[in-house]
């Protein structure tokens, strides 16, 4: 009975320890992307500093299909291929503006746009809604609260960790 609850035991360490890793590679995986896929030209702010930012302007880079599937409570949409200096022209270049997308590279482009016109306090949001999901947090719809999460397609939905993918 001992020897078998010693293997059930170690057999129980195992399965963490592996969970764990597995966790700690994916991360470190997204990270890696990120790090490709990104130049920082638009400063970084993490889902946590987001959290305890009071006053700041949420603005989803995603075109309004995907926006529309699930956004940051709060956001405005001002997509990508579509953004201009239009649909900012209401917000102040003083203002902290925090740019969003699914993983950071749309959202790194319009902040790049933003600090152009003048905008001083863009930061763009690390990981993006991926990384937002990813650490628990909730999303929208237009009808409130919802477990859905527009992945772009189906080889960008890897990153995504919870949630329910839509492509």
């Amino acid at each position: 009975m001992r020897y078998s609850q010693f293997i059930f035991t170690l057999f129980t360490v195992f399965l963490v320890s592996f969970t764990l890793n597995a966790q700690k590679s994916s991360d470190e995986a997204f990270d890696k992307m990120l790090d490709a896929l990104l130049t920082q030209s638009v400063p970084y702010i993490t889902v946590e500093e987001l959290k305890e930012l009071n006053g700041a302007v949420l603005l989803d880079a995603r075109p309004e299909k995907e926006y529309a599937v699930s956004h940051i409570e709060g956001a405005e949409c001002v997509g990508f291929e579509s953004f201009n200096k239009s649909k900012v022209e209401h917000l102040s270049t003083e203002d902290t503006i925090v740019v969003y997308c699914s993983v950071g590279y749309r959202s790194e482009k319009v902040g790049e746009q933003l600090q152009a016109l003048g905008f001083k306090n863009v930061y763009n949001l690390y990981g993006s809604i991926f990384e937002w999901v990813n650490q628990g947090n909730t999303v929208v719809n237009l009808n409130g609260e919802t477990e859905e999460v527009h992945t772009f397609d189906k080889e960008w939905s890897q990153w995504l960790k919870r949630g329910n993918k839509v492509w």
